[in-house]
């Protein structure tokens, strides 16, 4: 892979295409590379600045006309634990993760084809192959991680590794400030037991554990179904002209 320079950045725009959030909207992205020795620095940065990663891409909407996507990341120390939540927790104890070295498996591509396949057949990664998702994970350069969940077993107390098959996966960045939450794939059957809010509730967790003041969640867009879900999780603060600010309920 060419070697850039990170102390000066060079951002690109991409051409408009089709918005996977908003029907008959038209999307672009600023985008950068996220390479060398100071590649975590600079996604540490941007990512408060509102980018998302992809591999070794930094990237935010760019559309002309159009500030629907919204960057949230949840407020640790102050996360309201409803007895929704609290009950999530309690539906998912037997689950524990382990954070390992962002590397990919067969298995983890196993359960990532079939929560694709049940959950986003229609979606832009859809036909990603196995090769795919091994970039997915592995082509970066920034602090990142992947965190495995597994059942509970005998020794998991101590060694706190779960046993048997992989039931989610979380590909984290760790950034000064938080955890950002790349991307999240779980069992998805049954689908009552809320594996994906169970996800997040242990990043939110572990940040906490970590000293770390936030959980980035990426984009909420009002009005997507898809990206309805993030608004359940307050205090939150969304990025806007003014820098970030506090939510305490959904808008």
């Amino acid at each position: 892979m060419t070697r850039q320079v990170t102390e000066n950045p060079q951002f690109y725009l991409t051409a408009p295409s089709p918005c996977p959030y908003l029907r008959g909207k038209m999307e672009r992205k600023v985008f950068t590379h996220l390479v060398g020795e100071r590649a975590s620095a600079l996604n540490d940065i941007l990512t408060q600045g509102g980018f998302r990663r992809s591999q070794n891409i930094a990237y935010r909407p760019a559309c002309e006309g159009c500030r629907a996507c919204v960057s949230v990341r949840i407020v640790v120390d102050e996360f309201d634990w409803t007895r929704s939540f609290r009950r999530t927790l309690k539906d998912n104890d037997e689950i524990i993760g382990l954070p390992i070295p962002a590397n990919p498996s067969s298995e983890q591509y196993s359960l990532f084809r079939r929560y694709l396949d049940a959950r986003h057949a229609d979606g832009g990664m859809a036909d990603m192959s196995v090769l795919d998702y091994a970039m997915m994970v592995e082509d970066t350069h920034v602090d990142t991680m992947m965190i495995e969940y597994r059942r509970r077993g005998p020794d998991s107390r101590i060694t706190g590794r779960g046993t048997g098959p992989l039931v989610a996966a979380a590909l984290t960045d760790r950034l000064s400030d938080g955890l950002s939450m790349v991307y999240s794939f779980f069992d998805p059957e049954p689908p009552s037991r809320g594996l994906g809010t169970f996800i997040i509730l242990d990043h939110i967790r572990r940040a906490k554990s970590l000293g770390l003041r936030y959980v980035y969640l990426g984009y909420w867009v009002e009005g997507s179904p898809k990206m309805g879900y993030k608004a359940r999780f307050t205090p939150q603060e969304h990025l806007g002209a003014r820098g970030w600010e506090r939510v305490d309920a959904a808008e």
